[in-house]
């Protein structure tokens, strides 16, 4: 594999995916304590982007079957799952934020919290739908072995921006405030760039 696709590469899925080591650590904040939720996080990352890099190869070859009109649409992912996790902190919140112990079953359910696989899936997909617009022209010049380099190189990364994501949440000053604002925080990220998507795309007539 030639060097120097592989240094494009990675510079263009840096810039491209920055924002998502935040998102990532919010996520990996609100899955804290829960068991497997690192396994479904980085499992609903991965889904995610193999969306988006099967989007940008179609076009790539010519196949379009996500409409460019369409992209700004996809904010609504993110603002649906911002203001489902806004309801359940509020929810959260009004019922006194306590726990009495529960059920050995309430506490197994506990275990399985977190966000889900398709909840982080439709986030990376939607805040990475502008990415396809990038991807497209890149990988229709690059040729099939080149295009193959790329998606080697993005798939890999994957694993570092959840290393990344995993690794801020779980430094004690980033864990304590994530911990304590993480419920306010993910909702107003997910609200927000879900915002930005529609705006910026004139979704709406915006």
């Amino acid at each position: 594999m030639d060097l120097g696709i592989i240094g494009q590469a990675a510079g263009l899925f840096a810039v491209t995916n920055i924002d998502d080591i935040v998102v990532l650590a919010l996520f990996f904040a609100q899955g804290a304590g829960y068991r497997a939720s690192t396994r479904r996080i980085v499992l609903g990352q991965y889904l995610g982007f193999a969306a988006i890099l099967a989007v940008a190869v179609a076009a790539a070859f010519g196949a379009t079957f996500l409409p460019e009109s369409v992209i700004p649409y996809l904010g609504l992912l993110p603002l649906a799952l911002g203001l489902k996790a806004a309801w359940q902190a509020w929810s959260h919140r009004r019922d006194g934020g306590t726990d009495d112990g529960g059920t050995d079953e309430e506490g197994e359910q506990a275990k399985d919290g977190g966000p889900s696989p398709l909840e982080v899936a439709a986030v990376t997909f939607a805040n990475g739908g502008d990415n396809i617009g990038v991807y497209v022209p890149v990988f229709a010049t690059a040729g099939i072995g080149g295009m193959s380099a790329y998606a080697v190189v993005f798939l890999a990364l994957v694993a570092v921006w959840c290393f990344a994501g995993r690794f801020f949440a779980t430094r004690s000053v980033i864990a304590e405030a994530l911990a304590r604002w993480g419920h306010i925080l993910l909702p107003l990220v997910l609200i927000a760039i879900g915002l930005v998507i529609l705006v910026e795309g004139g979704a709406f007539g915006l």
